[in-house]
Parts: C-alpha cells; structure tokens; sequence
C-alpha cells in the first residue's frame, strides 16, 4: 500500500504535484487557504485529465481512478494521515515557517515537511521548526505532471531517514530524484543562469538575437537562450536571475544585463504577450561554433563551481539538465567533448576582452583548473 501524501496550495503548481501521486495510486488528501481554489481544484484536475483522454493519452477509468484518490480538505487536521506533506503556497518564508508551525501542532513526528520552493533556502524555512530533521525540498518542475526531475534539497540538519524516504516516495510516483545542495537555485535554476545571461553578454557585444539562437539550436540545443526566454517569460526570467543574483552576493556570473531589464519595461514579455526577443519569428538553426563554446563554457563552468561548493555529482548536474530543461547534453558532457583545455582557454579569452566590472564572471572553477 502507498502512503498518504498531502499537498498543501492549490494553484497550477501544487494541484499539478496532486495529480502526480493521484495518478500514481497514492492516496492524496489536498488543501488552499483561499476557499475557492479548494471548490474548483477536482473540477481543474478532471479537465487536465479530460484533455489527456481526448489526447488518447489516458483511459476513462485512469481518470476516475485518480480522481478517486483524491481527497480535497477543509483543514489542516486532516493531514494527520500523511507520511509526507508538501507545500505549494506562496514563495515567502515567513508563510511557509507559519504553515509548517501549524503543522508540526497536529501531525505525528514521523511525518515529512516538503517544501516545493526552488528560492529560498531549505535551512530559512527548517530554522523555526520545532522538528527540523524532518523539513526538505521536493522541487517539482512545471509542469509536475510532464516534467520528470524533482530536485531533492536537504539542510545540514534533515535527517538521512527523511532524505530516503522522500526519494522512495518520489521515485514510486514515477519521477527521476536528484539530491543537491541547499544551495541558492538549486542545481537548475542556477546551472541554468548562463545559458541566458552569456546570450545577453553577446547580444550586447552586437549579435542578433537570432544568431544567437541559431548557433544553439545548431549545436543541438531544442530551444535557444532567446526562444526560452520568450517561453518562460522576460519577467519571470529577470525575477529568477535578480534573486540568484541577490543570493549570490551579485557576482558577476549573475550579472543582470541591460537588455533583460530593458525587455521587460517594453512588455515585449516572449509568448504571453505575443512579442519577444525573437518571438513569433521561428528561428532556423545555422551553426556558429564560437558562439556555442562561449555559451557552453560558461555553462561548464557554472556547474563546476557547484560541484566545488558539495552536495551533489557530476552525473547529478547533467541528469538535471537534460530533464530540467531538456539540454541535449549536461555541463560535464560537453566538457569531456570539448576538453578542459579548450574551455579554460575560451574563459581566459572572454575575460581578457570583458569590460572590468565583468572580468571575473570568466574566472574559471578550482574543478577545472585540478
């Protein structure tokens, strides 16, 4: 028998994450603060499901089954079933501390805190808990239902029992489990950061967006720097990229380029708004190998530096790069295609032609330099 999972916030993210183990066969008790979103939320999933019969993806039964395993709830105290809760609310620490206070009132000492947070630090929320050895990150990728990563983040005092039974409990709901540091971004969002901001770096150099593109898509890569932008949203990539780079004492690897900020005051925000850095325009791959070594060495050299910082491997980083964001390759791939050598000298070269504030976004990792 599964165990009871609990999913607490019932936005796209967490009614997503309920759909995973409802389908799955786990018994899945959910809740939201805001009443609505708890009246709506098995009407959302069985139209989410709906589509995937139309699809020819799932059968009738499947759907009913899985709407069969979900159970919504007016309150917290009917939580005291689950073996692991995870929270979707809003991403603010002093709302997450609150709701697992709330419940570590209720709740056996046996039961898993996950938080699905991918910005703030798993030790920040786990610092006013009663019971920290049991609080993590279970991070989900949007959308939790197609995306199979889930990034798992202890703090220095979650406990190896906790650690394992999070996985076994993820890994049976048919995801890839891929433990890192509680480090700012984790592994994706920040393994993830030069693949724009070096594409911003070159088009401030006077490259065109589409060039830009071309050459990674060229080099294998299914969407561009650009073209993903546009996808996610300028705005949503310049909130991710401004607090890595707060995080990160805003060091010139997280540069936050003028374009970026530039795009996002126009509105020009990429599909959302209809207009982007080179959305509606679909862009044809043309090779332009200076380009893509550029972008991939940075690449590389992200992932070495949080491989020098612990808490995750080489394997690790590029397994969630493919899954994350559907990479042809990871860092580490590509590092043993192009040698160390090769990328140590691209750095060197892209440091000396920088403008000073921006010299030491080149310097490279001690893992590269072993």
């Amino acid at each position: 028998m599964h165990p009871t999972i609990g999913i607490i916030g019932l936005g796209t993210m967490g009614l997503g994450i309920a759909q995973v183990f409802a389908s799955a066969g786990f018994r899945t008790i959910a809740t939201d603060a805001h009443a609505p979103a708890r009246a709506s939320a098995r009407e959302r999933m069985g139209q989410a499901l709906t589509a995937r019969i139309t699809a020819g993806k799932l059968t009738e039964q499947a759907r009913d089954a899985t709407l069969a395993n979900l159970q919504i709830a007016e309150t917290l105290t009917e939580f005291t079933a689950c073996t692991l809760i995870i929270e979707a609310i809003a991403e603010r620490p002093d709302a997450k501390q609150a709701l697992f206070a709330e419940l570590e009132a209720i709740i056996p000492a046996s039961t898993i805190l996950a938080t699905n947070t991918s910005s703030i630090p798993v030790a920040t929320i786990a610092s006013t808990a009663t019971t920290p050895n049991r609080i993590l990150a279970l991070h989900f990728f949007n959308p939790p239902t197609a995306m199979k990563l889930v990034e798992l983040a202890p703090h220095a005092g979650t406990s190896t029992a906790a650690l394992s039974l999070a996985r076994e409990i993820a890994e049976a709901a048919g995801k890839t489990v891929i433990q890192c540091p509680d480090r700012p971004g984790f592994i994706v969002n920040r393994c993830a950061r030069p693949y724009y901001g070096e594409a911003l770096a070159l088009l401030a150099e006077g490259h065109e967006a589409e060039e830009i593109d071309a050459a990674m898509m060229a080099a294998g890569y299914r969407l561009g720097p650009f073209a993903l932008i546009d996808l996610i949203g300028a705005d949503i990539n310049l909130a991710a990229t401004e607090g890595l780079s707060t995080a990160m004492q805003n060091h010139p690897r997280y540069h936050v380029f003028a374009a970026l900020k530039g795009q996002v005051a126009s509105g020009n925000l990429g599909r959302k708004s209809g207009q982007g850095f080179v959305y509606p325009a679909q862009t044809t791959p043309k090779p332009n190998p200076e380009i893509a070594l550029r972008i991939e060495s940075t690449l590389i050299n992200e992932a070495a530096w949080l491989l020098d910082e612990g808490g995750t491997t080489p394997e690790g980083i590029d397994t969630a790069l493919r899954l994350g964001l559907n990479f042809p390759r990871g860092p580490f791939e590509s590092l043993s295609f192009h040698t160390t050598e090769t990328i140590l000298a691209t750095l060197q070269s892209l440091a000396a032609k920088a403008p000073d504030a921006l010299k030491p976004r080149y310097a490279p990792a001690p893992f590269l330099i072993r």
